[in-house]
């Protein structure tokens, strides 16, 4: 089976704009702000990606931008003013950010009631204790929707995450587990890594490596949620050799077409979170 990622996205947009809807009727305009530092080019292509996205669920975008040379006392100025404003119900941040400007400092300024890309240590503790009522990255959160969608039940299963970042291996090991899965992380450092992965029942790649993996590192019953995004000889692809898997594992995600256009959509969820969390609903 290939676990396509659009009807996904379309059943969580629906949802989107449905609430949406009631928020509308209710005086209530959801709206999330972008702030984009300088004028990096796929900064400014997502950034465009993400204004359409919001205008065909009917969330209103506001596009902040700063000069790449900006200071941090004047950044956290910026931020704070989005932090304040009541119509704004999420924030996102472009990263990566300039080395003057201090991620860390900047990941606790933001308010967590908006935060909906979970850089605030607030939120990302909520995630590793299992509380719901913060916001999860949108990736990790994007891979469970669609194993969730696709009628996976993920109690008991085991599941082989390879990448160990906070970004995205670590907070959907959480996840899993919260859904009673029994998780190994692996990374560059792992032993008998193809061993591991055969014992697998779910097995979760995001490593950077355009084709890594292809049918050795599998069993014929394992699904295989590829969560890279690699460009070789200008077409994108994912870390597994989606052609000589395909026909060999039970279930896989394409890039593509998977877990990406979940993830941009999850974004959007979250500015919805954000006003039933801003309104304590």
């Amino acid at each position: 089976m290939i676990l396509k990622g659009k009807p996904v996205a379309d059943e969580i947009k629906g949802n989107i704009i449905k609430k949406v809807n009631e928020y509308r009727q209710d005086g209530i305009q959801p709206k999330l702000a972008i702030l984009r530092v300088g004028e990096r080019p796929d900064d400014i292509a997502y950034e465009s990606r993400l204004i359409k996205n919001c205008k065909t669920v009917g969330i209103e975008s506001q596009i902040v931008k700063v000069d790449d040379k900006i200071n941090m006392v004047d950044f956290l100025s910026v931020l704070q003013q989005l932090n304040e404003d009541e119509n704004i119900n999420g924030i996102l941040i472009f990263r990566p950010l300039p080395k003057q400007l201090k991620e860390d400092e900047i990941c606790k300024f933001i308010n967590p009631l908006k935060d909906v890309d979970c850089m605030s240590p607030v939120n990302t503790e909520k995630v590793f204790i299992g509380d719901k009522e913060g916001f999860a990255p949108c990736t990790p959160e994007a891979v469970i929707e669609i194993l969730k969608y696709y009628k996976y039940d993920l109690a008991g299963k085991n599941v082989a995450i390879v990448n160990r970042s906070m970004v995205l291996g670590r907070p959907l090991a959480m996840l899993f587990i919260g859904e009673n899965s029994t998780v190994t992380i692996c990374h560059s450092k792992t032993k008998d890594l193809g061993e591991i992965l055969s014992r697998a029942d779910i097995v979760v790649t995001g490593i950077g490596r355009g084709k890594f993996f292809n049918e050795k590192y599998f069993t014929n019953k394992v699904t295989v949620i590829d969560v890279g995004i690699n460009f070789e000889g200008g077409n994108m692809c994912g870390d597994v050799d989606y052609d000589k898997v395909e026909n060999f594992v039970d279930s896989i995600t394409p890039v593509p077409g998977g877990v990406g256009i979940v993830t941009s959509m999850i974004l959007l969820k979250h500015v919805i979170k954000g006003i039933n969390l801003q309104l304590k609903i």
